[in-house]
């Protein structure tokens, strides 16, 4: 049974109540958000825009549905490259509700297998703050290899964090 989808439109009220209800708990892996991206008009918006993406062939938007399919999460292969490149770069998350049930582990896979398979991707890499012990056991669990830290890499809970690296390559013919 797949645990993830493609993210649709009418996915916008349930998103914003996990978001309202996560606030907190995501804060510390996520940029500071205004107060609109709480609501389900800044979550419309935000789908709008990853569907615009996607139709462009830039990213791959999911959701991550729990056991009793309901919305659990989001999942994303974003900034997908092609040419000589042919790579994309992943970012998940889990409610706190349904964190440590193995889900982000599930939905990791499915979306590498979509980028190898379905998109013929060469490469997919992720990045973790440094002290996402529980993010970096996800990849790891779904072969990726740290690669390397970049340091300030991205502007997280409102300063700019070093991140550790991860990549898997597809195994597959080129």
């Amino acid at each position: 049974m797949s645990v993830t989808r493609l993210i649709a439109l009418d996915d916008a009220p349930a998103l914003a109540k996990l978001v309202q209800a996560n606030r907190g708990f995501l804060a510390p892996w996520d940029p500071v958000r205004g107060d609109g991206y709480f609501t389900e008009a800044g979550q419309l918006a935000d789908i709008q825009g990853s569907l615009a993406q996607y139709r462009q062939g830039i990213k791959l938007p999911h959701v991550i549905l729990g056991e009793s399919g309901t919305l659990a999460g989001r999942i994303n292969l974003n900034n997908i490259i092609r040419g000589a490149f042919q790579s994309g770069s992943l970012g998940y998350w889990v409610s706190a509700a349904e964190n440590g049930r193995g889900l982000a582990t599930a939905a990791v896979r499915e979306m590498v297998r979509l980028a190898f398979g379905e998109l013929r991707l060469h490469r997919v890499e992720a990045g973790t703050l440094v002290h996402n012990a529980g993010s970096q056991r996800v990849l790891e669990r779904n072969g990726f290899i740290r690669y390397g830290l970049a340091p300030g890499y991205l502007k997280i809970a409102g300063r700019w964090q070093d991140h550790v690296l991860y990549q898997l390559l597809n195994p597959g013919p080129g």
